[in-house]
Order: C-alpha cells, then sequence, then structure tokens
C-alpha cells in the first residue's frame, strides 16, 4: 500500500522535533545540574580513565532530554526512567565486581549487590515495556529482552570518552527510518558527546543505562518478532562477553 501524501515528511518533521527537543532539553539541563547539582556535589564526581575528575550530571541531564523527547510513548519513558535510577544507585553504591555470575552469586549469599539492582530492575522494566510495546507473549519478552540488553551493552562500552554516546548514534540512526522513538536517545547523546569527548564529563551508569534504555524501546518498538530475536540473539551474545565487549571499546585489543 503506497504511504499517503505527505507522510514521509510528517515522520521527517516528527524526528527532527523530537532531536531538537531531546538535544535543546539536555543542553539546558546539564547547565542547571552543573550549577545547581542535587544532593552532594561530590557524589557527582568520578574518576575517569586517566585519572581525571569529571563530573556525571551529563548522563542525569541526557536521561531527562530522552524522556522528555520520547512522550507520550509510556514504554520509552518508563525503561528510560528505570535505567536511569538503577544506574544512579550503580554510580553511588557500586563495587569492584563485574558480570552476571559475581551478582547472582552474591544474591545466593544473601547480599543485594549493585549489579543484582540494575539486573532485576531494568530487567522488570524492560520486561514491562515490552508488555505495553507487543501483543503477543513471545513478543512481549524478545522486547523486553531487547530493552534490557540494550541498556547493559551501552553501559558495557562506556569506559572510554565519547564510546556510549557514540554507539547509541551509531545505532539510533537505521532506526530513524522506522520510526521516530530512537531519535530521543539520539539528540540527547548529541548533546553531551562534546563534552564527554573533551572529558569535561561522563554519562556515568545513569546516562548510559538511561540512554540504553530508551535505544532499546526504539528497537523495540520499529521490528517484529523476526527483527526483536535477531536483536535478542545479538545482545545476549554482547552480554555473554561483555568483558570482551568493554575490553575492545578500551582499545586495548589487537587483531
Amino acid at each position: 500500500m503506497a504511504a499517503r501524501p505527505g507522510s514521509a515528511s510528517r515522520g521527517a518533521v516528527d524526528r527532527a522535533v523530537r532531536f531538537g527537543i531531546a538535544f535543546g532539553a539536555t543542553r539546558l539541563a546539564h547547565g542547571r545540574l552543573r550549577s545547581r547539582p542535587p544532593g552532594n556535589p561530590a557524589s557527582w564526581e568520578r574518576t575517569n580513565h586517566a585519572g581525571r575528575t569529571v563530573h556525571t550530571q551529563a548522563g542525569a541531564a541526557a536521561a531527562a532530554g530522552a524522556v522528555l523527547a520520547a512522550l507520550p510513548s509510556v514504554p520509552a519513558a518508563l525503561a528510560t526512567t528505570a535505567g536511569a535510577v538503577c544506574g544512579r544507585h550503580d554510580d553511588l553504591r557500586g563495587d569492584a565486581r563485574r558480570g552476571f555470575r559475581a551478582h547472582l552469586t552474591a544474591l545466593r549469599d544473601g547480599e543485594v549487590t549493585s549489579g543484582a539492582v540494575k539486573l532485576f530492575g531494568i530487567g522488570a522494566a524492560g520486561l514491562a515495556a515490552g508488555a505495553l510495546l507487543k501483543e503477543r507473549p513471545l513478543d512481549k519478552v524478545l522486547a523486553g529482552a531487547v530493552v534490557a540488553g540494550t541498556a547493559h551493552l551501552v553501559n558495557l562500552v562506556d569506559v572510554r570518552p565519547g564510546r556510549a554516546a557514540l554507539l547509541v548514534l551509531g545505532l539510533g540512526a537505521p532506526g530513524l527510518l522506522r520510526g521516530s522513538l530512537a531519535a530521543a536517545p539520539m539528540g540527547a547523546a548529541a548533546a553531551v558527546l562534546a563534552d564527554d569527548l573533551a572529558e569535561r564529563t561522563m554519562l556515568g551508569d545513569l546516562g548510559a543505562h538511561a540512554l540504553g534504555a530508551a535505544l532499546g524501546t526504539a528497537v523495540a518498538a520499529a521490528n517484529g518478532r523476526f527483527g526483536l530475536a535477531v536483536h535478542a540473539a545479538g545482545l545476549v551474545a554482547a552480554a555473554a562477553c561483555g568483558e570482551r565487549v568493554s575490553e575492545i571499546a578500551r582499545g586495548g585489543v589487537r587483531p
């Protein structure tokens, strides 16, 4: 069936509007948060790979911009907010343990780690978003895996300046051909990219998980069962090889 006249132009306008809202809201929020950081200002500081102290308000600003631009999409707002909340918890209380096995082992021993909070919190939000996006049970589960898995993937590569934001921009671009939701995390990522690359800031777990969840929701919304299955399989593989993915992002793996 042929597209209605003007539908392509309306789609382009919708994408541009979402991108612009995310970009502008993120820049505005970033400026406000830098001048007046909520709570203890030291809680927004982290040491980057080069030993420099950088601030992480950019992550909170990007999350806010992505949520605002995604509205009125409830699944996107839900997943992005959950990614931000769980990521902030990890920024504040995270420890050196990495990998699902380490956190599940600690949980078996009665310790609820920040990694377990992320695993179950973002996983539950992903499933809730998937349930809202899709009609059939299998599709709901696959969509949930894509949302949660994308949040995890973006966080895995947030190990050097600009890696996470560039991944969001790169993975989100193809999705613009099939919908406008991807423009929300892309606009937010673009708004903080320069400061991230210049090592003035970093997304932190808050920003990386939030943008990843927003991007995952856009991917899930734009794909049918086959596309969901392919994306979910790739994300599971990336999670299983998480340390290697992070090492590649650091530039530490040579052919």
